[in-house]
């Protein structure tokens, strides 16, 4: 009896000690007033922001509306200007220059949309295998990402020249008779840098694609190795529908490269891409540059709108058919 009413009374004392404890919970679970949860002034938050809403409105929101103002005037570089209403825009339809530029950027997107989207894609699935030396083969299909695009340019320009060393061994080895005009035929010069484009972006849309095949869960390849299907079949069933949403994502990214693409054509002519209004080889961002430090920055503006627009419509085409997927 003594140690039953022992562990009795000890239950009891455990709980009466309880009982402060429950009571400060219950008092910590009360709302607190309005005035005790401010606990610092209402300029706050905005004079944390303040710096990056500052850089934003200097560098992005100012310059964009400056350029939709300037696109309606004939201002130029040393001297001021007026309203022309459209007038920028009716002389597009004959500049025969941009014409030409507007082609080249259609042809680039065309071209550096397919390979970009689907080969980074191929490789991705091939190194993220746990194979030895596959690290190796990694940091070399990365390495391009990482180099300047003027200098890799530059080389490139190297290889290709007349006395380069691709038109030297191909001329040495008997393959053509002279040397191939890489970097003086329209659509050679054209093409070549396109390489040059979809060479140094092997790597960066491979390490995307790389990430996005870790969310793809392996008991799916699994279950589908077990039912007797391929590395092909698998590829195209399970592999391609995980990645989807990263597929629309570096196709967007791939257009407005491809749209804006400027270092490639420019180094590779020497300077030549646009800049004198001359070379074929111009591309819409070339052609803004040209107008631009010629001193017409009204036309320059009117010409970056019509890069705005075109850039928006296949954007507006891809998130039409992820739409329509979903």
């Amino acid at each position: 009896m003594t140690r039953a009413a022992s562990a009795v009374r000890g239950v009891r004392n455990r709980r009466f000690r309880a009982l402060p404890a429950e009571r400060t919970s219950a008092r910590a679970a009360e709302p607190l007033p309005a005035h005790a949860v401010r606990t610092h002034a209402w300029f706050t938050p905005w004079f944390l922001v303040a710096p990056a809403l500052l850089f934003l409105l200097v560098f992005n929101l100012w310059p964009t509306a400056n350029t939709f103002f300037l696109a309606f005037t004939n201002v130029r570089v040393l001297s001021g200007g007026e309203l022309v209403g459209f007038a920028n825009f009716e002389r597009m339809l004959s500049d025969a220059q941009l014409a030409t530029a507007l082609v080249n950027s259609i042809v680039y997107m065309l071209v550096c949309v397919p390979f970009l989207l689907l080969v980074p894609l191929g490789l991705a699935v091939l190194v993220e295998k746990k194979l030895p030396g596959i690290a190796f083969f990694r940091t070399a299909f990365y390495t391009p990402v990482v180099a300047s695009a003027v200098v890799v340019a530059l080389v490139w320009g190297w290889l290709l020249d007349e006395r380069g060393v691709i038109n030297s061994m191909a001329v040495s080895l008997g393959f053509v008779t002279e040397a191939i005009p890489f970097l003086t035929d329209r659509w050679l010069v054209l093409f070549s840098a396109i390489s040059l484009t979809i060479w140094k972006g092997l790597g960066y849309y491979m390490v995307i694609y790389l990430s996005a095949l870790g969310g793809v869960p392996r008991e799916l390849h699994e279950a589908a190795a077990v039912d007797g299907a391929g590395a092909l079949r698998r590829f195209r069933s399970i592999t391609i529908p995980g990645v989807r949403n990263t597929m629309l994502l570096v196709s967007v990214m791939i257009t407005v490269s491809a749209l804006r693409v400027f270092a490639e054509l420019y180094i590779l002519t020497d300077g030549t891409g646009g800049v004198g209004g001359a070379d074929v080889s111009v591309v819409m961002l070339i052609q803004m540059y040209a107008r631009g430090f010629s001193g017409n920055l009204g036309y320059a503006s009117a010409l970056s709108l019509l890069l705005f627009v075109i850039t928006l419509g296949p954007l507006l085409v891809i998130a039409r058919i992820n739409r329509g997927r979903d």
